[in-house]
């Protein structure tokens, strides 16, 4: 996203008066640096693409982490990009006390949004200001957006969707009965895929996405355990050769669905499932991902895009950031 800020600032303000400023950066290697005037892009990218210390940029001030920068520095907009493990830290204390300061958040990263999205949310509306997640789901396609603000005053009753492009490229090659393992080396091999798949395969990256679609569409937090999982690394070759011969493609499919108990609420899985070939998500190949709403009084809404690559979660963020940005210019 800074490469894309860069190199396109001058359209970005021509078409939406928007001038970003980046007045500070932060990694683990390097922890917090900061210039009230601003930061030479340029000067930072080529730092960080030599593998040289952030410091080394010209009249910044420096802390060692960045909690300890953020706490000693002002900014309007958070973007919040690492990717925190399954205890969604440290990036949810960066968000929420960013938040608590009336700072806009702006972030990429899952498992935050997956375990507080609820709280998160409340705590902007409260504050006044913006919490954006676009990235999170599907990447640059614009799902959130689409659910959240397109659909403002429906109100959401089910949710399925294929939303992991590992998951999904896999099961598509086994549909062309490639077996588990060859699809699983062909998804490394397309840079889909981890060292450590665990994550994609055994439903782990679907129930964090599953998770912050309820949240934040359906305004319920869940937790992990609510959520029933099975993960792709599952499905057998004869799953998916049984699945052709009954006229059905496995797919791997979350979905969101009001709950059979007297108290309401909503329930959520992630599984393989063998849909019609002629169901929308059963179209959808490879990295590609698709979410199927159903909301009152509009029916059923169908979002497809691409799920990976190597831009588009960038382009997600962006997109949140020029929001946020207009948001707060009222």
């Amino acid at each position: 996203m800074l490469d894309a800020l860069r190199r396109d600032s001058g359209s970005i303000a021509a078409r939406y008066g928007f001038v970003p400023t980046v007045v500070g950066v932060a990694s683990a290697r390097h922890g917090f640096v900061h210039h009230p005037a601003g930061l030479d892009l340029g000067a930072l990218l080529e730092l960080v693409s030599e593998g040289r210390s952030l410091s080394e940029l010209p009249g910044v001030a420096g802390w060692p982490t960045s909690a300890a920068g953020m706490a000693a520095t002002d900014a309007d907009v958070l973007v919040e990009v690492s990717s925190s493990p399954a205890d969604g830290e440290p990036g949810f204390t960066h968000m929420r006390e960013a938040l608590r300061r009336g700072i806009a958040v702006v972030t990429s990263n899952k498992w935050p949004v997956a375990l507080h999205g609820v709280e998160l949310s409340q705590l902007a509306d409260e504050q006044g200001t913006a919490f954006r997640a676009e990235s999170t789901v599907m990447s640059g396609t614009p799902v959130l957006a689409a659910l959240m603000d397109g659909l403002a005053g429906a109100i959401p009753l089910a949710l399925r969707g294929v939303v992991s492009a590992t998951a999904n490229f896999i099961a598509s090659r086994m549909a062309l009965d490639e077996t588990y393992e060859g699809a699983l080396a062909a998804a490394r091999a397309e840079g889909l895929a981890e060292r450590d798949p665990t994550a994609d395969v055994e439903g782990y990256d679907e129930m964090a996405k599953v998770m912050i679609l309820a949240g934040l569409v359906f305004g319920t937090q869940l937790e992990p355990g609510a959520v029933a999982r099975r993960g792709v690394s599952g499905v057998s070759r004869e799953d998916a050769r049984r699945a052709a011969r009954d006229g059905a493609v496995i797919r791997p499919v979350v979905a969101i669905e009001p709950a059979e108990s007297p108290g309401g609420g909503i329930t959520a899985r992630v599984e393989p499932v063998a849909l019609d070939r002629d169901d929308p998500l059963a179209l959808v190949d490879g990295a590609t991902n698709a979410v199927v709403c159903r909301a009152a009084p509009v029916g059923e809404v169908t979002i497809v895009g691409p799920g990976a690559g190597r831009n588009l979660a960038g382009q997600g963020v962006l997109s949140d950031l020029i929001w946020a940005a207009r948001h707060a210019a009222g």
